[in-house]
């Protein structure tokens, strides 16, 4: 079970799928060791962040289908 404190690291670990994952494998160790974060927040942080963008992207093309409007 995922407590209030946890959500956002569980979150951010749940966007770490693919290449996704191979982005922060690289980025979370270099952030924790120049930053004062640990590796595994550095990684959720990540995750989160592209977790947040798919939720855009895929928001965005449902108001973009609802509206008729197509991609240039």
């Amino acid at each position: 079970m995922v407590t209030g404190m946890d959500i956002h690291r569980h979150v951010g670990h749940a966007g770490l799928v693919g290449w996704r994952e191979k982005v922060a494998d690289v980025a979370a160790p270099r952030a924790a060791k120049h930053g004062p974060v640990s590796e595994d927040t550095a990684r959720a942080v990540i995750g989160g962040i592209f977790f947040g963008l798919s939720v855009y992207y895929v928001v965005a093309t449902i108001v973009k289908a609802l509206k008729g409007q197509t991609s240039p």
